[in-house]
This record gives structure tokens, C-alpha cells and sequence, in this order.
């Protein structure tokens, strides 16, 4: 009868075990992170007889967790890819709103602004047109300006995450750590005894780790696992931890570095290693977008500044007087120093002078550089940041000052001390937003006309006719000091007649002294090689070089056509009184659509337009990615849970099952009962 006895019992206690199981099962359908457990069987030794071997009952040999490790990893490797893709999704379709968006972006306010010097230019010396000018000049620039604060607060926001995303991995750093050490210390784990609920917790805490940085698994001894970066950085080897942390780029303060701190080490920048995950969404649209529109946004504000500019600088105001800038100047002093960061590693005694100038807007390329000191300190390599190439090379003259120059701009090396290993930080265009600024403040001071005009004598015998000019600088390009022609306020030093005459029976113009015709500026030659001044019949005739290094530079162009007669003159004097002359004001309407960005292919509206697209494109391709990576996210969750999730059905089932099985278990607890109570009765 004890045998049955114990038969029955290991059956009610073996089956108590699976109901307990399968209740766990139950409630914890809903739990993060579980995976599904059952009880393994297994038949107790029998006792051997002559007639052969009689079962004793059954043992529980283990409580299973049902999980693929597999399946686990690829679950970890989906959730960080998605998590990637969500933060840069996130960030994208904010700078994406931000840029393309009809109250915050630069389109209507690039479109208002040369609509009101198209009507200014239409009455010039209109007040109120000209007012409305300096409103839209003024409106542009706090567009930009407010772009430039809207990026700037996008970036600290995603400091602001990637602080918080490093706090956030070193708690679960640490909580993997202190699991592998209960799992190593768990009774039975030698006995092949697995701590399933120790287990779900390392791997749950795991796959939020993955959320936040892409890491490797690697199982070790004991049942633990070391946890990797992924290139090999360790952050768990059993029990001991590193310590991810940020702190502020030694090459450019405005981003953050991500560092590593294990026990016993020194920190070290993990930037390159920092994948996947929200970390590494985020490092990717810092790298990608943010910097990218920093750049392309100053450079859209570089090249309305320059040409603007310059076309107002060549014009004439109400009052008589030369234009002057009507933006800030791209080229001041703190603006070329604003252009180069020195690293914070660089040598003592840290006293470089260097600046970057702007020397041709057209040409400008949005991007950043390192220049960067190499042997005894005088060497030096500038280094694209975006491809890694060295695009300049040489070596500093002894004594300084040097001049690097690139496309579109010059880096402008003044003086200092260099070391082997010194770095400095080029961006060109990365604070052009920030920094332009309207200078002009009265309607008067707006130059909508030209300074010289030109006319006929009117006792000319021929039909020649002279035009009105092209205005091509009042400075020297190459000095940039202003040309002896406008030295004087008020006033074309000196006034100028053009006097044709006859040469040997070749047509001729002298250049006079308009005040002392005496005076010859140039005089004409038909036997000069090459001849100088000859008239030519048929063609336009250009009066004065377009050449800066030609002596007959003069920063204005006429040219004079038709069939002029020895002694006919024409005037080249300042344009007193010029109030009504649009000349100047039109050719400024008409850079709306000039292509003088990209190299001469686009104009200020397109050059903003690429900014925009470029931006759009890469919020579009983020978005298809994101729901490709959920897809896969998705698809890896159902497979693992087909594994591993509860199937409220099946336990529901298995309830039944080991609820019968227990029932009848009792029952041969019940019968052996009987039998050894009939059995007791028979010696009553």
C-alpha cells in the first residue's frame, strides 16, 4: 500500500507544481520581459521484482524557461535599430517643420524683401517705399536669426537627451551587473538549475539597454554575460561596470563626446563606438541634419549679405553720398575670428591669431575643416570633416603672417605660437545666420542710384551715343582701399570728357580732365601696339578696364556706339542730384534671381530651397526606415513570443490537464487508502 501511497503523492505533489506553474504562467501574461516556464517530468526509479520493474512515481526534474537565445539577440539587435531610426525621425520632422514651415522659414521673407526693392525701385525717392525696405532688410534678418536661435535650441535639446540617455544606460549597466552576480550566487545553478525569473529580469533590462546604445552579448561563466560596445568596449564583465558620461568636445564646445570609464583606467572618448539606439539616432542627426543646416544656413545669409553688399556699396543715396554696407560686414574682424575654434587640447602658450575670410561667396562650400600642426609646428594639413581627406597641405613661412587658401575663402594665419598636435576648428559659414545685422537706419542712407552718369555735348556732330554705365566698384578689389575716383565726398575725381579726334585717318578718343581738359588721363594712339583707344566702328566700345591690375581701372564701365565725328565729346561726371535715378535699386531687385551661390547656379531663394529639400529628403528616407525597422521589430517580438510569450489558451488548457491529473493522482491516494483499510479490517 506504500507503495501506492507514494505513487499517488508524487503524482498531487508533481501536478500542484505544474499548476503553479501554469498559474505563473497566467499572471504573468502581461509582464515585461517573461518568458513562458514548465515543469519537466520525469519517472522515479522503479523497484525491480522477479516479475519485473513496478513504478514508483514521478520526480520534477526542472522548471524549463522556453527561450531562444537567438531569438532574444535578434529582438535586442531590432529594438536598438528601431530606436535609432525613432529619434532621428523625431528630430528630422522638427527641423523639417521648423525649415519648410510659411511662418518660420526664409521664403517669404527672401520673397518680401526684393518685392519691396522691385517698388522701391519704381519710385526712389519715395520715403515710405524706402522704409518698407529697411522693415523687409530687418525682417530678414531676425529670420535668421530666429532660425539660428530655433537650431541652437534643437541642439541643446539633443544634448539635453544624450545627457539623460547616458544616465539612463549606466542604471541598467549596473543593474546587469548586479543580476549576473545573483545569478552566479543562485542556488542550483550548479545542479543545472536555471534562476528564470533572474534571467528575464538580465534580459529585459538588456533589450532597454539595446533601446538606448547598440550592444553585443557575450554569455561567460557561472551564467553570467559581458556586455560590449560595438566595437569591444567592454560595460559588464560579471560584476564590474564602466561608466559611460559625456563632456564637452575639446575640438568644438558647442557638442558633446561620449566618454568611458571603467575601474582602474583613465576616461576615453567613445564617440565613434556610440551606434544604434537613441544615442546613436541622435549622434547621427547632430553629424548629418543639424550641423549640415548650421552651415547651409549660413552660407544662404554669407551670400545675401556680400552681394547685397556690395551692389549697395557702389550705389548712391538720397543725399549724394556712396552707398556703403547695408549688412554687416562678412569680412570684420570678429567675424573672421568667429570662424575658427582652437581645441581646448591644443599646447601652451595658446596665442594664435587666426581668421577665416570670406573671399568669394560664390564659391563658398557649406562645411567645416580642421587645420591641424604636425613635426616641429610649422607643418600643417587641412583636413575635410566630413570625408576625412586632406584637401591643403604645407608648411607656415618664418616670419608670419601666412594665408591658407581654399575654395571661396582664405584661412588667415596672423601670428602665434604652433605645436605638433595643435588643431583648430574651421567653419566658414556655421555663425553666418547668427552674425549679419542690418547697418543702415534712415530711408535717406539707402543708395538706389548710381554715382556717375554720363552724357552727350550737344554740339556733337555724329550719332554715337554713350549708355549709362556699369558701376563695378568704388574699392580696389585688390587692396580693397577705395579708388582714387571717389576719394573725394560728392564728388568723380576727376570729372571726365571723352574728345574723339582724327589720327591719321584712324577715329580716336583722348580721356580728358572734364575741370582741365589740358589735362590727359589717357590719350588715344592708332600707332601704339597694341593701339590704344582706337574707335571701332559697328561694335559698343568699352571705355575703361574691367581688370583690377589694369592701370585703366576705374570701378565703372561706359561704352559708347554709333558714328561719333572728330571733335565730338562726352561727359562721365557724379551723379549730383541723381534723387530719381533707380539704377542702383534695380540691379539689387534683381539679385533676387541672380545665380550667385554654388558656383553661379543658384540664386539666394534656390540656395535655401536645397537647405529645405535636402532636409525634407532625409525626414522622408528616416520615416521609411522607421517603419521598415518596426516592421522588423515587430516581426522579431512575434517569433520570440511564439517561443517564449504566454498563450493564455494553451495555459488555460494545461490548467485543465494537470488539474485532472492531479484529481486523479488523489484518487490513488484514495484508493490506497481503501485497500489498506480493507486490508486492517480482515484481522479485526
Amino acid at each position: 500500500m506504500a507503495g501506492l501511497i507514494n505513487i499517488g503523492l508524487t503524482g498531487v505533489l508533481g501536478h500542484q507544481a505544474a499548476l503553479n506553474t501554469t498559474g505563473n504562467n497566467i499572471t504573468n501574461a502581461n509582464t515585461a520581459g517573461y518568458s513562458r516556464q514548465e515543469v519537466v517530468f520525469e519517472t522515479q526509479d522503479g523497484r525491480r521484482t522477479g516479475a519485473g520493474t513496478i513504478g514508483t512515481g514521478v520526480n520534477i526534474s526542472d522548471v524549463r524557461r522556453l527561450a531562444n537565445e537567438y531569438l532574444v539577440e535578434q529582438v535586442r539587435s531590432d529594438t536598438s535599430l528601431a530606436s535609432e531610426q525613432q529619434a532621428l525621425n523625431s528630430e528630422l520632422s522638427r527641423l523639417d517643420n521648423l525649415l519648410g514651415g510659411e511662418n518660420t522659414g526664409m521664403n517669404e521673407a527672401l520673397n518680401n524683401l526684393f518685392a519691396a526693392l522691385q517698388s522701391a525701385a519704381e519710385d526712389p525717392a519715395s520715403l515710405p517705399q524706402r522704409q518698407l525696405v529697411l522693415s523687409e532688410a530687418q525682417a530678414i534678418v531676425d529670420r535668421f536669426r530666429a532660425l539660428q536661435s530655433e537650431f541652437i535650441q534643437q541642439r541643446e535639446s539633443v544634448k539635453s537627451q544624450m545627457q539623460q540617455g547616458v544616465k539612463d544606460a549606466n542604471t541598467l549597466i549596473q543593474t546587469v551587473a548586479d543580476l549576473n552576480q545573483a545569478i552566479s550566487e543562485s542556488p542550483g545553478l550548479a545542479q543545472g538549475h536555471d534562476p528564470n525569473e533572474l534571467l528575464d529580469k538580465r534580459d529585459e533590462a538588456l533589450r532597454q539597454l539595446s533601446e538606448i546604445v547598440s550592444v553585443r552579448v557575450i554569455p561567460a561563466q557561472g551564467g553570467q554575460v559581458n556586455v560590449l560596445l560595438s566595437n569591444g568596449q567592454a560595460l559588464v564583465v560579471g560584476n564590474e561596470t564602466a561608466k559611460l558620461g559625456t563632456r564637452t568636445s575639446a575640438e568644438d564646445p558647442t557638442r558633446l563626446e561620449f566618454t568611458l570609464t571603467t575601474a582602474g583606467r583613465r576616461e576615453e572618448v567613445v564617440d565613434d563606438q556610440i551606434t544604434g539606439g537613441t544615442l546613436g539616432g541622435l549622434r547621427r542627426f547632430e553629424a548629418e541634419a543639424l550641423n549640415p543646416a548650421f552651415d547651409e544656413l549660413g552660407r544662404v545669409a554669407i551670400a545675401l549679405a556680400d552681394n547685397l553688399n556690395h551692389q549697395h556699396e557702389i550705389g548712391m543715396d538720397l543725399e549724394g553720398e556712396l552707398g556703403g554696407l547695408l549688412f554687416s560686414d562678412i569680412n570684420s574682424d570678429a567675424a573672421k575670428r568667429s570662424r575658427v575654434t582652437a581645441s581646448a587640447n591644443n599646447q601652451q602658450p595658446q596665442d594664435a591669431v587666426i581668421g577665416v575670410e570670406i573671399s568669394d561667396s560664390s564659391q563658398l562650400p557649406a562645411s567645416s575643416w580642421t587645420l591641424r600642426f604636425t613635426g616641429d609646428g610649422r607643418n600643417y594639413d587641412v583636413i575635410d570633416r566630413s570625408s576625412g581627406r586632406v584637401v591643403n597641405q604645407g608648411r607656415l613661412p618664418d616670419p608670419l603672417p601666412a594665408e591658407i587658401t581654399l575654395d571661396g575663402f582664405n584661412i588667415q594665419i596672423e601670428g602665434g605660437t604652433f605645436n605638433a598636435g595643435d588643431s583648430f576648428l574651421i567653419q566658414p559659414t556655421h555663425l553666418g545666420a547668427a552674425n549679419i545685422d542690418l547697418l543702415v537706419d534712415r530711408e535717406e542712407d539707402l543708395a538706389f542710384a548710381s554715382p556717375v552718369r554720363a552724357e552727350s555735348d550737344i554740339g556733337n556732330g555724329g550719332d554715337a551715343a554713350i549708355n549709362q554705365g556699369t558701376m563695378l566698384n568704388v574699392r580696389n578689389p585688390l587692396s580693397n582701399a577705395i579708388l582714387p575716383e571717389f576719394q573725394t565726398r560728392g564728388e568723380l575725381s576727376p570729372p571726365m570728357e571723352i574728345r574723339f579726334r582724327d589720327d591719321g585717318g584712324t577715329l580716336v578718343y583722348d580721356i580728358l580732365d572734364a575741370n582741365d581738359p589740358t589735362n590727359v588721363l589717357v590719350a588715344g594712339d592708332a600707332a601704339a601696339i597694341p593701339p590704344q583707344n582706337v574707335y571701332q566702328q559697328g561694335i559698343a566700345n568699352p571705355l575703361f578696364s574691367e581688370d583690377p591690375t589694369d592701370p585703366n581701372y576705374r570701378g565703372f564701365q561706359f561704352e559708347i556706339s554709333g558714328n561719333p565725328q572728330a571733335g565730338d565729346s562726352f561727359y562721365i561726371n557724379y551723379n549730383t542730384n541723381g534723387v530719381s535715378d533707380n539704377r542702383n535699386a534695380e540691379l539689387m531687385a534683381a539679385l533676387e534671381t541672380a545665380n550667385t551661390m554654388n558656383g553661379g547656379t543658384q540664386n539666394f531663394t534656390e540656395g535655401y530651397a536645397g537647405l529645405v529639400e535636402n532636409v525634407g529628403v532625409q525626414t522622408r528616407q528616416s520615416q521609411l526606415d522607421l517603419d521598415a525597422s518596426q516592421t522588423l521589430l515587430d516581426q522579431s517580438v512575434a517569433q520570440r513570443e511564439s517561443v517564449s510569450g504566454v498563450n493564455l489558451d494553451e495555459e488555460a488548457g494545461r490548467l485543465i490537464q494537470y488539474q485532472a491529473a492531479y484529481n486523479a493522482s488523489a484518487q490513488v491516494m484514495s484508493v490506497a487508502q481503501s485497500l489498506f483499510d480493507t486490508l486492517l479490517s480482515t484481522f479485526r
